[in-house]
């Protein structure tokens, strides 16, 4: 039995999140797509918000952490990828995009996506096709014709499968399970770089 691995990032600032609840929806279903095809799923749930400060040093410091250096080989070693931002100000969250820019850009080459997003008002589901395809398409992946986009309406209510956002959430999936069926780019994660404290120091103090 083939394995396809799945990473997915939530960039949910609250706790709960409704983008993390997205994201496990979303997750949920494309694991049920596949494991009925045939395929076993490994899932791994990554919360931005938890790698918030190494982030932050890493864009000082141009070193990831331990911590970050883990998250970083598993998107990298994974087949597909579940991004799920909040909305602020008509785009995904600062912290969305500070993860993104961590990662080696040819990284993300060829490799299966699925776009989520949640805010407060409907307006912000264009969000994802003129901000989160953009910045996909850039980095040249194979994304889902459907993105979903969830708002307040669509949390609360007792769902039996059969609400919108369960039927948008069902084709997103069906269509990335899609992606993630047959043989799939493969790229192996690099090895962590380990700078010598010197050159650490170096290049913190040229920075002043």
């Amino acid at each position: 039995m083939e394995t396809r691995r799945i990473t997915v990032l939530s960039a949910g600032l609250g706790v709960p999140s409704s983008s993390r609840l997205l994201a496990d929806q979303l997750a949920a279903s494309a694991e049920r797509v596949l494991s009925a095809a045939g395929y076993h799923v490994d899932v791994d749930v990554v919360e931005l918000r938890d790698l918030a400060v190494d982030i932050a040093n890493n864009f000082v410091t141009g070193y990831a952490g331990p911590r970050l250096s883990e998250v970083i080989a598993a998107v990298e070693a994974s087949d597909g990828l579940i991004a799920v931002s909040p909305v602020f100000s008509a785009s995904y969250s600062g912290l969305f995009k500070s993860f993104i820019d961590v990662l080696d850009p040819k990284s993300l080459e060829g490799k299966a996506v699925l776009l989520g997003a949640t805010g407060g008002t409907d307006r912000h589901q264009m969000v994802l096709d003129y901000a989160m395809r953009p910045l996909f398409g850039y980095l040249r992946t194979r994304m889902t014709p459907t993105g979903v986009f969830a708002g307040p309406q669509d949390w609360g209510n007792a769902d039996d499968g059969g609400s919108p956002l369960s039927v948008r959430i069902d084709r997103a999936a069906g269509e990335f399970a899609l992606l993630l069926q047959g043989s799939q780019p493969r790229r192996e994660p690099a090895a962590p770089e380990s700078l010598p404290f010197e050159q650490l120091l170096a290049g913190i103090s040229g920075s002043r």
